[in-house]
């Protein structure tokens, strides 16, 4: 850690030899930045994290050093030199070579604040072709950044297999803090799965040169709409996070302009980066990559809870925004990487639509609700009450034959385009089960079958507080409960694997936690 001494003399404006007014301090968790006048001051503090060691003067130098290498490739006139910080004989700590080196800067031109892209985000002053120019940019440098070599044996498999080991070590001791323990080990079995279900499609990335010297972090915070685009502050002191797939770069920032609220500029930049690039692989490893570094920013702001140095407000920040990367992340591992058909099967008042509703949108599945569409089919508005009998009226075995059809028929198209689905429905009958794990198996999709169960005085509770729901489709009665009890078939056709019992007595969180985590970890 710099001495306070030293922090004293680079927040006083007459330490410098060029006009200054004030001096603004700002920290990081491993480094100071002192803004002073038209130029910017960066120190790197005496840490070591494991993933990067700044310990001594000898190790600060030569990363101020290639600090200012790296940085050049995308932002040339804004890296100007690394600057020596002395201590004279008279005990004076000065900028430049008088007395004995304690200490280097990196010195930067002043970025224009008002054209940062974080900032032109929030005012909504970015529009598509700005981001489409971003992403052209960064194909660009990707196409020219080093590659072959120790670059790719750096950056393979094996490699990226250790940042997550070593990411989620280092985030143990925030569990509980700013993420739950379930959400770590659901992360923690996501991540490793799919480096071993993707592994050989990655060592085909490595053999084909898509390992780069890439920026390493790429993220709102470091692009500038200046004359030209300014990308700035890569990663300098660990080869491990530079040296990567072009497509982890990609969704670096695709996921931060998700985090920061902007997720159609993210799809405008991926897209408009494939298209740049050719190279449709990103797509494949995309939701991975994002989560990955949706992790580690979760981890560096964790990190900043135990930084003694930064005051308690800003410690509450980190703390909010941390746990807002890790559910960012757990969102990204909910997400179906192939087209999946899901359908619900229980009795009515067992939680089906609730649990529908509630992982649809973490999976990416689009829904189809039978208790919508059979009144859709027969014209009839999906608000509009049926009090039939059990089996008759609207809900009479021929009406019930024509809505299944048409819902695996519509899921069969939905399939045919990678969209997955869930159908919301009672598949009672075994054949309406078989039929639709054909349609999956026509389309090439993943099939599950999420079974809802729960005690039946709970299913009544539910039942009758729904028959006061004006706005409900269902027109499911306690009292029709009993016959449907009776004629359901019970399930005994579906593999193992893709039969998922969830209890839904338990909280709606909980069973939707429980129902994405057979799902997506199960999946291939």
């Amino acid at each position: 850690m710099a001495s306070q001494s030293l922090i004293e003399a680079m927040r006083t404006p007459a330490f410098y030899p060029h006009p200054v007014d004030s001096v603004e301090w700002i920290q990081t968790h491993i480094s100071m930045v002192f803004i002073a006048g038209e130029f910017v001051y960066k120190v790197k503090k005496a840490v070591d994290f494991g993933f990067l060691d700044f310990t001594t003067l000898e190790k600060r130098l030569f990363f101020c050093n290639e600090e200012l290498r790296l940085n050049r490739r995308l932002a040339p006139q804004i890296y100007l030199d690394v600057m020596p910080i002395c201590r004279d004989d008279s005990g004076r700590i000065r900028l430049g070579e008088e007395g004995r080196v304690i200490e280097y800067a990196v010195k930067m031109r002043k970025i224009p604040a008002d054209r940062m892209l974080k900032r032109l985000l929030a005012a909504g002053q970015v529009e598509p072709p700005v981001m489409k120019a971003v992403a052209e940019k960064v194909a660009r440098f990707h196409a020219e950044a080093e590659t072959g070599g120790e670059i790719d044996r750096i950056g393979g498999v094996d490699t990226v297999r250790k940042n997550v080991e070593e990411n989620l070590a280092q985030t143990e001791r925030y569990i509980g803090r700013t993420l739950s323990n379930d959400r770590y080990r659901f992360l923690k079995s996501y991540a490793l799965g799919f480096l071993q279900r993707r592994r050989s499609f990655l060592e085909k990335r490595v053999n084909s040169g898509r390992i780069r010297d890439c920026h390493g972090d790429l993220h709102v915070d470091h692009i500038c709409l200046a004359e030209e685009i300014l990308i700035f502050d890569c990663i300098e002191f660990n080869k491990r996070f530079r040296y990567v797939d072009v497509a982890a770069e990609a969704a670096f920032l695709a996921m931060d302009l998700d985090f920061s609220g902007h997720a159609d500029f993210g799809e405008v930049f991926v897209k408009s980066y494939v298209a740049a690039t050719g190279d449709a692989g990103v797509l494949t490893l995309l939701n991975f990559y994002k989560g990955y570094y949706a992790y580690v920013r979760g981890k560096v702001n964790s990190f900043r809870l135990d930084d003694a140095a930064i005051p308690e407000d800003e410690k509450r920040r980190a703390l909010t925004t941390a746990s807002r990367y890790f559910e960012l992340a757990y969102g990204y591992a909910c997400l179906l990487e192939r087209p999946t058909l899901i359908i619900t099967m229980g009795l009515m008042g067992t939680g089906k639509s609730v649990l529908a509703r509630a992982i649809s949108p973490l999976l990416g599945a689009q829904i189809i609700r039978t208790d919508v569409l059979r009144k859709e089919l027969m014209q009839i508005d999906p608000g509009e009450r049926h009090p039939e009998k059990f089996g008759e009226g609207i809900y009479a075995d021929s009406v019930s034959r024509r809505t299944y059809a048409e819902a695996l028929r519509t899921a069969g198209c939905m399939l045919s385009r990678n969209v997955s689905v869930l159908i919301d429905a009672s598949f009672r009958r075994r054949g309406d089960r078989l039929m639709a794990m054909q349609t999956a198996a026509a389309a090439g999709a993943d099939f599950f079958v999420l079974e809802c169960v729960c005690p039946e005085e709970i299913a009544r509770t539910r039942l009758e507080k729904r028959s006061l729901d004006d706005t409900e489709a269902s027109d499911g009665r306690w009292e029709l409960f009993a016959a449907q009890r009776r004629e359901f078939e019970p399930i005994d056709e579906i593999p193992a694997d893709a039969h998922v019992i969830v209890d839904t007595a338990a909280p709606p969180e909980t069973c939707a936690a429980a129902a994405i985590e057979r799902i997506r970890l199960g999946s291939h």
